[in-house]
């Protein structure tokens, strides 16, 4: 599996973060001058999280592993874990050819001291499977007009 460092910055610092109980802590390295993520497909919807790529050997579970569970649609190669015990959607990852192979997706608003109001926002348009169009300043639409 690849990794393809031309969609991870160089610009990386050191982050940690957890879920809202503390059970489940984690830590990543990432540039948040870079933007984040927001999608409109239905499980990003629901959500609601604000999300951001990091390369994957930058990624690591400092604690509470044994409290985590998993979410995946269908049998997709990309899911979510969230903190079985309070239920935040901390992170997750997969396989998607587009992001270079091997990813690792951190939920911005998990991370300690960090205001996502503050971050800049690009969006998806995961509802349509949009993905050819590319990220946009604004949210995309639920449904086409």
């Amino acid at each position: 599996m690849s990794e393809t460092p031309s969609i991870y910055s160089r610009n990386l610092k050191k982050y940690v973060g957890g879920c809202h109980c503390g059970a489940v802590r984690f830590e990543a390295e990432l540039d948040l001058a870079e933007p984040m993520n927001r999608c409109n497909c239905s499980i990003c919807t629901k959500l609601g999280g604000t999300t951001t790529q990091v390369p994957p050997k930058t990624f690591r579970v400092l604690s509470g592993e044994e409290h985590l569970g998993e979410y995946r649609i269908g049998d997709s190669l990309n899911f979510r874990k969230f903190c079985k015990r309070c239920g935040t959607q901390c992170f997750g990852g997969g396989y998607v050819e587009m992001l270079g192979g091997t990813f690792a997706s951190v939920n911005v608003g998990c991370l300690d001291g960090v205001d996502v109001a503050l971050l800049r926002i690009q969006y998806w348009d995961g509802y349509n499977n949009n993905w050819e169009a590319g990220a946009r300043p604004q949210p995309w639409p639920l449904h086409q007009a």
